[in-house]
């Protein structure tokens, strides 16, 4: 018999807040079951089935979710979480079968990326069809055409997802602008690049704190 699960037992498995859940049953991505009291019951067998648990549909794309954000301090402001949730419900209305969901806390000039190289191992052992992010900067910040060519050879696609969120992208941007900066300032003055680089950020700063 197919065991019951409570929104927040759904909640913790799908690694989503308990509102996500309540949502996805009124907009019909979920189906509950009521108790005699009210509450909403969820099968098990559904809620295994966007984790990535084998299911009798075999023809059901599989998918990856990539998240990810500059830096500690978005991940404080619970952007990450938010990215994360927005990327499982587009794919969850696509009927997609999640089979992997990867976050990451990283610039995107970062060439060492764990939760991107998982990503890759996953596209080449076959085992996804599609990666769902947010756009194409969140995967790389440069060097995105060559990504988007290696899962193609493997034969994986990427698909965005509009967002209105851009206040947080914009500041994440910035951040990589700053990286930038600080790379090459140490390469060509050494230890004064760091001096440089910061008077040049605060200016880049400035003027688009005026901009906004």
């Amino acid at each position: 018999m197919d065991k019951l699960l409570t929104v927040n037992q759904v909640a913790k498995l799908l690694n989503v807040w308990p509102e996500t859940v309540r949502r996805w049953d009124n907009t019909g991505q979920l189906s509950s079951v009521r108790t005699p009291g009210g509450h909403r019951r969820y099968r098990e067998s559904q809620v295994l089935a966007l984790l990535g648990e084998p299911t009798n549909s075999g023809n059901q794309v599989r998918c990856a979710v990539y998240a990810r954000v500059a830096n500690q301090e978005h991940a404080n402001t619970g952007s990450l979480q938010r990215q994360k949730e927005r990327l499982i419900t587009y794919a969850v209305e696509k009927d997609y079968r999640v089979v992997a969901v990867y976050t990451e806390i990283a610039s995107g000039l970062n060439e060492n990326r764990e939760e991107l190289a998982k990503l890759i191992r996953t596209a080449l052992q076959g085992e996804v069809d599609v990666v769902v992010t947010e756009n194409r900067d969140r995967l790389a910040g440069f060097g995105y055409n060559y990504l988007k060519e290696f899962l193609a050879s493997c034969k994986v696609k990427i698909e965005f997802i509009e967002t209105d969120e851009k206040s947080d992208y914009q500041d994440e941007l910035l951040d990589d602008l700053v990286d930038i900066i600080a790379s090459f300032s140490s390469r060509i003055y050494g230890k004064r690049g760091n001096k440089i680089a910061k008077k040049i950020t605060q200016i880049i700063k400035e003027e688009i704190s005026e901009i906004k």
